[in-house]
């Protein structure tokens, strides 16, 4: 039972300083740009065994050299909520849980129907911007509970230590637009050859549709949903509030 004891408390502190050291990474991103994320890391590992060239491309902007466009464009399509909520849109999480729950049952009707798919059910996602940089900074792409939890954590402490001003500069400079392409000023100039401050709605509109799939939309760039999904977009970055 003492062991027991012991082992849960060692659990605990262990829990507790892991926090303390988000905290305190959090704290220093509101002066400190951050060199890498978790995700950059682990991409450049990705690349660096499975190519004989070693392509990136990154450069850190402030927020004032990255056009409103791109950013309007961004909390249209990804979190159009961005200005109002704490971190987490419970309301789109809701909707998400909803979709996927039809679309597994959708699948397990065929399945039991004998026309069984080779593609898994699609999984649409509720994250806001918040909670996609807290993933991208610290966090693995597995899909568990236990990493759920640590992520709405994270979100939680990027709120409350960032302004939403920094949370979406720190999102738009390390977010992925394509193999070893991040952030806006790469994109920018990778797509465009122009700098990110100088995106045109529409070329904003694209960037902006390619985020959850951005390697495959790399791949596949006259792509007929991008070309409309971004039409959409510009019709709805009016609305878009800036922090």
């Amino acid at each position: 039972m003492r062991s027991l004891l012991r082992w849960v408390l060692l659990c605990g502190v262990a829990f507790v300083s892991l926090q303390l050291y988000f905290v305190g990474r959090i704290a220093a991103m509101a002066v400190i740009d951050p060199q890498s994320t978790a995700f950059e890391r682990s991409e450049a590992w990705r690349v660096a065994r499975e190519r004989d060239t070693f392509r990136w491309r990154q450069e850190w902007v402030p927020y004032e050299r990255i056009s409103d466009n791109l950013k309007r464009a961004v909390i249209a399509s990804e979190d159009d909520s961005f200005r109002q909520h704490d971190g987490v849109d419970w309301e789109a999480l809701e909707k998400a849980w909803a979709k996927n729950a039809k679309a597994e049952q959708r699948a397990e009707q065929r399945l039991s129907q004998g026309k069984a798919s080779t593609k898994p059910p699609k999984i649409v996602g509720g994250s806001t911007i918040t909670q996609q940089l807290a993933k991208n900074l610290f966090l693995s792409g597995e899909r568990t509970l236990l990493r759920k939890g640590q992520e709405f954590v994270l979100t939680l402490l990027l709120e409350q230590l960032l302004s939403k001003q920094r949370i979406l500069e720190i999102y738009l400079n390390s977010v992925e637009w394509g193999e070893g392409v991040f952030g806006a000023e790469a994109a920018a100039q990778h797509y465009f050859r122009k700098p990110a401050s100088k995106l045109s709605a529409y070329e904003a509109a694209r960037l902006a549709v390619m985020l959850p799939r951005p390697k495959f939309f790399e791949k596949t760039p006259n792509s007929g949903y991008l070309n409309s999904r971004a039409g959409t977009i510009v019709a709805r970055m009016a609305d878009a509030q800036l922090p």
